[in-house]
Parts: C-alpha cells; sequence; structure tokens
C-alpha cells in the first residue's frame, strides 16, 4: 500500500465529524484527493500529502488547482516526529515549506475542518 492510502486511512480513523468522498486523481489532473463537508453544510477540499524529505512536492497540475481555488482547499501533511500531522491553507501551495501550519495535530486538525464555514 502507498504512503498516501496509508495515511487516507489515518484521516478516515481520525476525523470523524467530516464526510469524506475520496476522489481519483487519475480522472482529473490536479483535483485534490478528498472532497469534504462538514456539519455546518460546508464543501471543502483536502490534499493529502505524505512528505518524505525537506520538501513538499506538488505537480504543476496541483499546484494550478490551489491557485485557481485559493479559498476552502487545504493540504494535510503528515511526516515523521511529534504533531506529525499538519493542515495548511491551499493558498499556501507555493510557500508550504516556509509557511506556518493552520493547526498540528489530530484534535487540532479535526476541531479546526469541523468549523470551515
Amino acid at each position: 500500500m502507498k504512503n498516501e492510502s496509508k495515511f487516507w486511512q489515518e484521516v478516515k480513523k481520525n476525523i470523524k465529524d467530516i464526510s469524506f468522498t475520496r476522489l481519483e486523481s487519475w480522472a482529473s489532473a490536479g483535483v485534490p484527493d478528498l472532497l469534504c463537508y462538514n456539519k455546518k453544510g460546508t464543501f471543502f477540499t483536502i490534499e493529502l500529502k505524505v512528505k518524505t524529505s525537506k520538501k513538499t512536492i506538488f505537480s504543476p497540475h496541483q499546484i494550478a488547482f490551489h491557485i485557481r481555488h485559493p479559498n476552502n482547499t487545504f493540504i494535510l501533511q503528515k511526516s515523521l516526529g511529534p504533531l506529525a500531522v499538519k493542515l495548511y491553507a491551499g493558498k499556501d501551495v507555493q510557500v508550504l515549506d516556509a509557511c506556518t501550519p493552520i493547526a498540528e495535530g489530530w484534535t487540532k486538525v479535526q476541531e479546526y475542518l469541523v468549523g470551515v464555514t
């Protein structure tokens, strides 16, 4: 199983208050991995990234998607170490490794996503 698929299983296990639809990446280049819906009735997307080196790698299509859709798009990144799960705004896709995450750790990530309007 690929790292991203394992990460998806962790997302389903740790974030219970969001309805997720996993999108097939081969169907449309650059479209994020998850279409999400919270209890406030808000749709948003999440790109899943497993960080295995110092730099987070995005395809040009993924970058273009987040630039064209700067609102209610997010990047959920997993790396090694404490608070290894971090949530970023999609608009920060080009500077992700230099910016501060919106939320860190499963509890804070879920709290943030539940409140998205």
